[in-house]
């Protein structure tokens, strides 16, 4: 159960991030109001990554790792894209996460939709990224927005590399998957899964992403039917992993009422398995006891005390590290910056 005291838990996993959503809040509307679901990758999401620099890249990793220790969450998986600002990405996550002393997994989600030079340049990326020694996967976006010899080169890389493929996978029924078909491993990170037939195929950790999924509306996933592992993101809606597992538990109980909060639980395992480090940190909270049956009835549930690697980077309300006011300050400022470009650029 990963419980290792009556008010103590393992640093928490963040199965699936998008750190760069950290500044999207009250970003201004898109030009038009999306009614489905490839409408908002591209009224919003494609708008938002399209306008991404070195600095938004920054601070919005910043932010979302800060909101992630103030969670009890210590370890990110974060799938990164800012085609106007590819080069050295990978490396601002990393560094920013580092300084917050939240650990991340890194990958850069390559895809077709900027021409095979935004293609190449997503790969290069993962490889110039994993080949100096950091910590990640090899990114894609989703199969339908890549060629399948993209697909096929990030396969090969990430065999060459020894991990997996990070990749969002059938989360709208405008999210074909099929070309992924002969290319998965074990290693990879299957996200969503919303449309898979439960006889896909695919090897890899599915990771769900109830709220997100919600938000959407593409669907339920009912990630129970699937011979795959599952895990539990948020696909950037914070990094509040103890809020997403209750949200995970309600969900999959209106599907099924037999569903129990240990079921839940079970899927921030992939998470520890991928990031073990993560296992051995401790959080302790204002509750007793952290027992999965009574944390699904029971929200405002939250650390007073985070440990990663032995060091306290959380007590009494504040970090220890780094001055969260001032990341905030700064990230706000980023966000405005941003804003002002999105606005300019509509």
């Amino acid at each position: 159960m990963a419980v290792i005291g009556d008010n103590q838990t393992p640093g928490l996993v963040c199965a699936h991030h998008h750190l760069y959503s950290s500044l999207a809040r009250g970003m201004p509307a898109p030009p038009a109001t999306p009614t489905n679901f490839l409408e908002i990758l591209q009224l919003v999401w494609w708008r938002l990554d399209t306008a991404l620099d070195a600095n938004t890249i920054e601070w919005s990793a910043k932010l979302g790792a800060l909101e992630a220790l103030e969670r009890g969450c210590t370890a990110i998986v974060d799938h990164h894209e800012s085609p106007n600002a590819i080069e050295g990405s990978l490396s601002i996550i990393a560094d920013a996460c580092a300084e917050v002393g939240v650990r991340v997994n890194c990958s850069y989600g390559i895809t077709d939709r900027h021409g095979a030079e935004g293609a190449a340049a997503g790969l290069a990326e993962n490889d110039r990224f994993l080949a100096a020694g950091g910590r990640g996967m090899v990114g894609l976006h989703a199969a339908f927005t890549c060629d399948d010899d993209t697909i096929a080169a990030a396969a090969e890389m990430a065999t060459n590399h020894g991990v997996g493929v990070h990749v969002h996978v059938a989360e709208g029924e405008d999210d074909t998957w099929q070309q992924l078909r002969g290319h998965t491993n074990n290693d990879w990170w299957l996200v969503h899964g919303v449309h898979l037939p439960s006889d896909h195929g695919l090897l890899g950790t599915i990771v769900h992403n109830p709220r997100s999924n919600m938000n959407n509306s593409v669907g339920y996933s009912r990630p129970q039917r699937f011979a795959n592992a599952t895990g539990l993101g948020t696909d950037g809606i914070g990094a509040d992993m103890l809020d997403e597992f209750r949200v995970a538990f309600v969900r999959a109980r209106e599907h099924d009422v037999e569903t129990t909060p240990d079921d839940v639980w079970s899927w921030l395992e992939p998470g520890w398995s991928l990031m073990p480090e993560a296992r051995n940190d401790v959080v302790t909270w204002n509750y007793t006891p952290m027992d999965p049956w009574r944390l699904a009835y029971s929200p405002g549930v939250s650390p007073t005390r985070v440990e990663i690697d032995g060091e306290v980077v959380f007590a009494n309300g504040a970090t220890t590290k780094v001055d969260a006011n001032e990341i905030r300050a700064k990230a706000a400022e980023a966000a405005q910056a941003l804003f002002t470009k999105l606005e300019t650029t509509s």
